[in-house]
């Protein structure tokens, strides 16, 4: 039997991305946030959605592009600080010890130690309460090769990638291998 609960935001995994930007001045800026996920597949599109408050925001409202650095496990404590703290006060860069690559194909620094960078262009912003959700157009990913199967996909296993639960306020890794997409249902096709 279920029971009932009051609505929030416990929808659980939510992906642990460190998104980047440069503010005004020039000055890489990365925050972690979940509230995000890939919203289309053409054009490729990821979304991220952030506070009016954060310091990240007004930075991706004046450049209009970010970039979303996957940091592996070995980064959690990283990608926690880089949700706690804020850019305004404090270069998280340099704090933690961690590189700002400046991306080549749009205007915002990315995580170098991070095995997976997505590198998005603002294509639309929705004003849904709290958040504003930015539609980002991938227009281009780095992965390092240690991650890359021999189709040149990135692997789960190997990017070693954090899920958070906010129910929990935790972080997990990624499971092991449960079965294969459009194969494990299909026997339902008839």
């Amino acid at each position: 039997m279920k029971k009932s609960i009051n609505p929030g935001t416990i929808a659980f995994p939510t992906p642990t991305w460190c998104v980047g930007s440069y503010d005004v001045d020039g000055k890489p800026n990365v925050m972690t946030i979940a509230w995000g996920g890939i919203c289309c597949s053409t054009p490729p599109c990821l979304t991220v959605s952030l506070r009016k408050a954060t310091y990240t925001y007004g930075s991706i409202m004046e450049r209009g592009a970010y970039t979303v650095s996957v940091p592996s496990a070995k980064y959690v404590e990283e990608a926690d600080y880089f949700g706690m703290a804020s850019g305004k006060d404090t270069d998280k860069f340099a704090v933690s010890g961690l590189t700002p690559t400046r991306s080549d194909v749009v205007d915002a620094p990315y995580v170098e130690e991070f095995p997976l960078v997505f590198e998005c262009k603002v294509i639309h912003t929705l004003e849904i309460g709290l958040h504003t959700q930015f539609v980002g157009e991938i227009v281009g990913i780095k992965a390092d090769e240690g991650i890359l199967n021999e189709k040149g996909m990135p692997l789960v296993g190997k990017g070693d990638p954090l899920v958070y639960v906010p129910s929990e306020r935790n972080y997990h890794g990624v499971g092991e291998f449960v079965a294969n997409g459009f194969k494990a249902g299909k026997h339902f096709l008839g």
